[in-house]
C-alpha cells in the first residue's frame, strides 16, 4: 500500500443489566506488563477504570419487609453525564406505588417517575456538575437514598485532562458551526454571514438535529420529503420479527464528549435490541472527527436494531481507548435515558473497532456492549507497536544495510526475519511497481512516523480556521502523546514511550532452522539497530513530507534518519532502546493492553487476506484466544471464524454472526446460572467457510495445532497463520511482552537456544557485546 493508500486507510478505514452501584470486576490474576514488571504501577492513571467510588444505594428495610432500593440504569451512579439519570426505585413488601416520594437534592421529582410493576422508573433530570443526593421514602419504610456524580456533557469522566488545541469538525458531520463557548486559549474561529470572527469554540459543541432518512433502491440513505410524502423509490425491510416495513429510518446526532454521534433506528419498529457500531483506521488525536457512512449500519437498521455511533470511538480519530471508552459509555447512557433499556447491547466493527470490543469489554464489562462481533480484530493495538516497530528496522537492514546478501532478493525470504508474510509477487510501491513486497511493506509502511515521530504533522487545511494561528505545530504529533494522560511524561517534556528491543535477538528461529548463518545472524543484530528517544527525532523525509521529494536524497520510506544505528559498520553494535518502565506499567494499569478478562459472547471474525500482505494478520484471533487461555484458564465465551477471501472478500459472514448472538444473548436471558459459555448455541462454535459462505467445518478442533501441539485441525491446513519478528525472536503467539526478562548469553549457550549452532569462545565474546545486558528469556 502506497503512504498515500495508508494515510487514507488510517483516516477512513445499550445494555440489558441493571448498573446498581458497583466498582469493575477485579482481575483474576495480575497484568502482565512482561515477565518481571508486573501490575501495579500507574503513572497518570492509576484507578482509571475505579475513579470516584460508588457510594452504595440505601436498602432499607421496614415493618413487614418493606424495603426501598434506588438503582441507576444508565450508568455507575459515579459516572452519570449530562445532567440526567435514568432511575428506578424498587419496592419490596407492601409499600403502595402511589406512596413513594423522590426528591433529587431536595427538590420533589416524583412527577417524572411512572409505576412498572413493583417498582418506579423515570429519568431524573436537573443534576448538577459535582454530587447529587437522591432519596426516595414513603410511609412504614426508611428513606433510601443514593448519592450520584454528575459530569458535563462536554467531559471528561476519567479520561483526564482534556487534549487541546482541539479540530472542529461539527460543519462536515451536518450539525453547523460549533457553538460558540469564548475559552481562554480561543480554539476554532466561528464566522458570521459576513465571514467576520464572531467567537471561538474550544469544545466544539453543537446542536442536537434530529431528521428523518430512507432507504432508496440505490442502497443509499436520502432525506424523506419534508412534505410528509412516500417516495417512488422508498424499499421496505424485513425485521427480526419477521414484519416487512418501510425502510425509514429516525436519526439523532449531537455532541458528546466533544465528539460528534449519532443514533438511528427504523422509525416505529425498533426491535428492542442495539448495535454499538465501532470503526478502526489510526490517528493521532486532536481532532474531533468525521461520521463516516458506517453510522448508517444498513445490517442492523434493517433488521430494526438501534445503532449507535459516535466519531470518538473510531480509532481513525483517535487511538486513546482510555478516552474512547468513556465516550462509549456517555452515548450508551444518554441513549438508556432517552430511548430506555434495551435487550442487549451487541458490538459490531473491524481493525480497530474489533480492538474496542476486546477493550471495552475488558474495562466495562457489560456496561457498554452485551455481546461481540470484532472483525480483523487484534487484541489492541497498543502491544502492536512492540513488534510493528521493528518493520522498518528489519526492512532497512534488509534493502540497505544487507542489500548485497542474495537472500533478500527473493522477498518471500524476509519472513525469515519479520515474520509476517512476505511475496515475490506483489507489486511494491517503493520499487515503482516491481513485483516483491512484504506485510511490512503492504500493510504497516508509514505507521512508524505516523505513531512514533512526535515532529511529523501530515496536515490539514481546517487547521488554518483555528487561533492562534499555527497552533497545530505545537503538538506533539505521536501515539505516546496521545495517550500522555495515560504514558505519562519523561523529563525532556516528552511522552513516555513503552517501546524497547533490549535483548531481542532478532531471526532466532531463522537461525536455529538454518536458514540463516551464525555470521548473518551475528551482524543482523549488531546493526539493526533501534529508534531515537521523542526529543531527538527530526521531521520526515520524502515520502511523509511531499515537498522532500524534489531531493532523491531525502527518499526515506523507512524513517532512518530517525534511528540509532552502528557507527562503524557493525563493530561497535547498534545501541537499543529501552522502553519506560513507568508507562509499561502504565499501558497495563489503565486498561489501553488487552489481558483477557472478559465474559461476554464473542464471535471474532475475519477474512482470510495473508496472501494479499494486508495489515489485519490472521493469527491476532489466537493471539486474544492465548490472553483469554492465560487469564482464567479458558476461553469459552470466544469463537474464531474465518471466511476465505483467495483470490477476493466475496461473502460477509457479519449477518450470521448477529443471528448467533441473538440467539446467544436469549439463552443467556433464560438460563442466567449457565454463564456465557454455558448458553452457547449450536452454532457459536470455532468455523471456517468458503468464499462464498458455505461451511468447511465447525467443532471444537477445527483449529488444533495453533495453541496445542495437536495435530492441524481442518481450518488450521486450510488458513496457514504467520507470526512476527517478536514470534521468530522467540517471543510467544499473545504478543504482549513488551520488555523480556533476560538470560546471560552463556546461560543461553547452555540452553541450546541457537540450535544446531555451538558458539565459540569469539562468537560468544560478540554475543556478549551485542547484548551486554543478556539475550530474552521468554520462560
Amino acid at each position: 500500500m502506497s503512504v498515500l493508500r495508508f494515510l487514507a486507510h488510517r483516516r477512513h478505514t445499550a445494555s440489558g443489566t441493571v448498573h446498581t452501584v458497583r466498582t469493575n470486576r477485579p482481575s483474576r490474576r495480575r497484568h502482565r506488563a512482561h515477565r518481571s514488571l508486573t501490575g501495579g504501577l500507574g503513572v497518570a492513571l492509576t484507578a482509571v477504570l475505579t475513579l470516584g467510588a460508588a457510594t452504595p444505594a440505601a436498602a432499607w428495610t421496614g415493618p413487614a419487609g418493606q424495603r426501598l432500593d434506588i438503582e441507576i440504569l444508565s450508568s455507575r451512579p459515579d459516572q452519570v453525564s449530562g445532567g440526567d439519570a435514568l432511575v428506578r426505585v424498587t419496592l419490596a413488601g407492601r409499600i403502595d406505588p402511589r406512596a413513594v416520594r423522590i426528591s433529587r437534592n431536595g427538590t420533589d421529582v416524583t412527577r417524572a417517575f411512572r409505576v412498572d410493576g413493583r417498582s418506579l422508573r423515570g429519568v431524573v433530570g436537573g443534576l448538577r456538575d459535582g454530587t447529587n443526593l437522591l432519596r426516595a421514602s414513603a410511609r412504614q419504610a426508611r428513606a433510601a437514598t443514593l448519592v450520584l456524580r454528575n459530569h458535563p456533557v462536554s467531559g471528561p469522566i476519567f479520561s483526564g485532562p482534556r487534549q487541546y488545541p482541539f479540530l472542529c469538525r461539527t460543519e462536515q458531520n451536518g450539525l453547523g458551526q460549533p457553538l460558540v463557548d469564548n475559552q481562554e486559549g480561543q480554539g476554532m474561529r466561528v464566522l458570521g454571514p459576513d465571514g467576520s470572527v464572531v467567537g471561538w469554540s474550544r469544545d466544539c459543541a453543537a446542536a442536537t438535529i434530529t431528521d428523518r432518512l430512507y432507504r432508496a433502491a440505490d442502497g443509499s440513505f436520502r432525506p424523506m420529503p419534508p412534505d410528509g410524502s412516500r417516495p417512488a423509490d422508498l424499499t421496505t425491510t424485513r425485521t427480526l420479527d419477521g414484519r416487512t416495513v418501510d425502510y425509514v429510518v429516525r436519526r439523532e446526532r449531537g455532541t458528546i464528549n466533544r465528539f460528534v454521534y449519532s443514533i438511528a433506528m427504523l422509525e416505529g419498529n425498533w426491535n428492542r435490541r442495539a448495535v454499538y457500531r465501532f470503526d478502526g483506521g489510526v490517528a493521532i488525536g486532536h481532532d474531533q472527527g468525521r461520521l463516516p457512512g458506517a453510522h448508517l449500519y444498513h445490517e442492523g437498521l434493517s433488521l430494526g436494531y438501534a445503532v449507535l455511533y459516535s466519531t470518538g470511538t473510531r480509532t481513525a480519530t483517535h487511538y486513546n481507548l482510555v478516552l474512547g471508552g468513556e465516550t462509549a459509555l456517555m452515548l450508551k447512557e444518554h441513549f438508556v435515558e432517552e430511548y430506555g433499556v434495551p435487550l442487549y447491547t451487541v458490538g459490531v466493527g473491524g481493525s480497530g473497532g474489533g480492538i474496542q470490543q476486546y477493550i471495552y469489554g475488558q474495562n466495562h464489562g457489560d456496561r457498554v456492549i452485551d455481546a461481540a462481533i470484532p472483525q480483523y480484530s487484534y487484541p489492541d493495538m497498543a502491544t502492536q507497536t512492540i513488534h510493528v516497530g521493528d518493520c522498518e528496522l528489519l526492512e532497512y537492514y534488509m534493502d540497505v544495510t544487507d542489500a548485497a546478501n542474495p537472500k533478500w532478493h527473493d522477498w518471500e525470504n524476509r519472513t525469515w526475519l519479520i515474520g509476517m508474510n512476505a511475496s515475490a509477487t506483489v507489486p511494491n510501491p517503493y520499487r515503482g511497481g516491481a513485483p516483491g513486497s512484504t506485510e511490512c511493506v503492504e500493510g504497516w509502511r508509514g505507521l512508524t512516523p505516523l505513531a512514533l515521530n512526535p515532529r511529523w504533522f501530515p496536515g490539514d487545511p481546517l487547521w488554518s480556521r483555528m487561533d492562534p494561528p499555527g497552533v497545530e505545530r505545537t503538538v506533539q504529533w505521536s501515539h505516546w502523546a496521545d495517550l500522555v494522560n495515560v504514558y505519562g511524561t519523561d523529563p525532556a517534556g516528552y511522552a513516555r514511550s513503552t517501546w524497547d528491543n533490549v535483548g531481542v535477538q532478532y531471526g532466532l528461529s531463522a537461525l536455529a532452522s538454518g536458514r540463516i548463518t551464525p555470521a548473518e545472524f551475528l551482524d543482523l543484530n549488531a546493526r539493526v539497530g533501534s529508534w531515537k528517544p521523542a526529543s531527538e527525532m527530526v521531521q520526515e523525509g520524502c515520502p511523509y513530507t511531499p515537498e522532500a521529494c524534489a531531493d532523491p536524497a531525502q527518499f526515506d520510506p523507512w524513517s532512518s534518519r530517525n534511528m540509532r544505528l552502528s557507527p562503524d559498520g557493525g563493530r561497535t553494535p547498534a545501541p537499543r532502546t529501552t522502553g519506560d518502565r513507568a508507562a509499561i506499567r502504565a499501558a497495563y494499569s489503565s486498561g489501553v493492553v488487552f489481558t483477557g478478562d472478559i465474559d461476554i459472547p464473542i464471535v471474532d471474525w475475519r477474512h482470510y487476506l495473508e496472501e494479499q500482505l494486508d495489515m489485519h494478520d490472521v493469527h491476532q484471533s489466537f493471539a486474544s484466544r492465548q490472553r483469554m487461555r492465560e487469564h482464567d484458564g479458558h476461553a469459552g465465551n470466544q469463537v474464531i471464524w474465518f471466511t476465505d477471501a483467495r483470490p477476493a472478500e466475496v461473502f460477509d459472514q457479519t449477518p450470521e454472526a448477529l443471528a448467533v448472538i441473538d440467539e446467544w444473548m436469549a439463552n443467556i436471558r433464560a438460563h442466567p446460572w449457565r454463564g456465557v459459555a454455558g448458553n452457547r448455541p449450536a452454532l457459536a462454535v470455532d468455523r471456517c467457510f468458503t468464499t462464498t459462505g458455505t461451511e468447511i467445518a465447525r467443532g471444537e478442533h477445527v483449529w488444533d495445532g495453533i495453541l496445542d501441539n495437536r495435530p492441524d485441525g481442518p481450518c488450521t491446513r486450510l488458513f496457514p497463520l504467520y507470526g512476527t519478528s517478536r514470534t521468530v525472536a522467540g517471543g510467544p503467539i499473545e504478543g504482549g511482552v513488551y520488555a523480556c526478562d533476560r538470560q546471560p548469553v552463556r546461560v543461553a549457550i547452555a540452553r541450546g537456544l541457537y540450535g544446531s549452532w555451538r558458539p565459540t569462545d569469539a562468537d560468544r565474546r560478540r554475543l556478549e557485546a551485542i547484548f551486554p545486558t543478556g539475550v530474552c528469556d521468554y520462560r
